[in-house]
């Protein structure tokens, strides 16, 4: 399977040594779990984009430090290619920053929460089970990493909610036939979420790093998501 990694961001140049770069942990999380995947990565914060979006057997986004709701030439240019996606019938998913694009694209709001910042283990209840997660029954959590502070505020019409919590009501979303999102990272490694929220202590409240530090002993369900992916890919 050929895979398309749209690049918005790149790791600190300090902790790259350690965990490598977004492009190397989301190709980690395909590989480990099936070593016949291709990538190509299109840095698209650089303007770079695949000449022939049908050379693609589906797309994914990085995360991002940039909001989707930035008025800069880069983040107007992925909007409108995310809508060329759509309108090609394009699989697409979206991680974090890529969650929050697709909400965009769909003509959907994405503010910064009154929540506040999200860091470490986020615990959301599953509440759909579309055909691709019918084996996952006994499934009721799904544990993932989480960084950010922007959140997706409302949905398209089409838009089905598979897993929320009371911090982030739309934490995974299934858009339509071809789009799938998540706002958590689970291409992340827990030792990078650390490192992460040790970067950001001087922007983040001390009782919220305690919490997301704490929350990094839970058990991650990454593979379980990279499966769900899989199984949605394969949908027609």
């Amino acid at each position: 399977m050929k895979v398309a990694i749209l690049q918005c961001d790149t790791v600190l140049e300090s902790l790259q040594p350690q965990f490598g770069n977004y492009v190397d942990m989301i190709q980690a999380m395909f590989t480990h779990v099936d070593e016949s995947f291709e990538f190509d990565i299109f840095d698209v914060s650089h303007n770079i984009y695949p000449q022939n979006i049908d050379a693609y057997d589906f797309y994914i986004t990085t995360g991002s430090k940039a909001g989707v709701y930035e008025d800069l030439p880069w983040i107007r240019t992925f909007i409108d290619f995310v809508r060329l996606l759509d309108k090609q019938r394009k699989k697409l998913i979206g991680i974090c920053f890529g969650h929050q694009i697709i909400a965009r694209a769909l003509y959907c709001k994405v503010e910064k929460s009154k929540n506040g910042w999200g860091i470490g283990v986020a615990v959301n209840h599953i509440i759909a089970r579309p055909d691709w997660m019918a084996h996952t029954v006994n499934k009721t959590e799904l544990n993932i990493l989480v960084s950010h502070q922007d959140q997706v505020l409302t949905l398209s019409n089409q838009a089905l909610v598979i897993a929320e919590s009371n911090f982030c009501p739309y934490f995974m979303v299934q858009w339509n036939k071809y789009f799938l999102s998540i706002q958590g990272h689970p291409e992340w490694s827990t030792g990078y979420a650390q490192a992460r929220i040790h970067d950001r202590k001087a922007i983040i409240p001390p009782e919220r790093i305690k919490e997301g530090l704490d929350s990094l002993s839970i058990e991650l369900d990454n593979t379980l998501f990279t499966h769900w992916v899989m199984n949605f890919l394969n949908l027609k």
